[in-house]
């Protein structure tokens, strides 16, 4: 069985320890996560700086399978005591702990510099805005995404 480190466990795990560490002291339900996530890869289209991954046409299906994969990743780093679940009145929430930031910056890579960057953008930009503001915005990007990539329809009698 081959396995990719590209969207596994390990990935979407250190992606949310970047969200997390960029808005501790705070906490964020897995929601929250999950579009965070999606805004930090794909930055680009949201106004920010240039996205982490390529830009490609289908991307709108990948919020369906992320939520399980960030689910995976964040237990994966709770397990290694990186990041903590606290259960409230609200629901789970996720935070970093005091071992997220250590751990975070002993990964010095390029790819890790930019995800960090782009982690605290996405904070700075959408953190305080209400579920329903942020469900927004990314709705309108998921709608403008699909429709780019739609089909032209022809008329009849137009020109081909």
């Amino acid at each position: 069985m081959k396995i990719s480190p590209f969207n596994s466990s390990l990935e979407t795990g250190i992606r949310s320890l970047a969200l997390l560490e960029a808005v501790y002291p705070s906490s964020l339900d897995l929601n929250r996560l999950v579009e965070y996530d999606y805004l930090t890869v794909h930055s680009g289209d949201a106004g920010g700086p240039k996205s982490l991954h390529a830009p490609l046409p289908l991307r709108t299906g990948e919020i369906l399978v992320r939520r399980h994969i960030i689910e995976s990743g964040l237990s994966l780093m709770i397990s290694r005591n990186l990041a903590e679940q606290t259960p409230t009145a609200e629901g789970i929430r996720y935070s970093a702990t005091d071992k997220t930031g250590v751990f975070l910056c002993s990964l010095s890579t390029p790819y890790m510099t930019k995800l960090k960057e782009r982690a605290n953008w996405v904070i700075k930009h959408f953190n305080k805005l209400s579920d329903e503001k942020l469900s927004e915005i990314t709705r309108q990007l998921y709608n403008k995404w699909t429709t780019q990539f739609q089909p032209i329809k022809k008329t009849v009698g137009s020109a081909q």
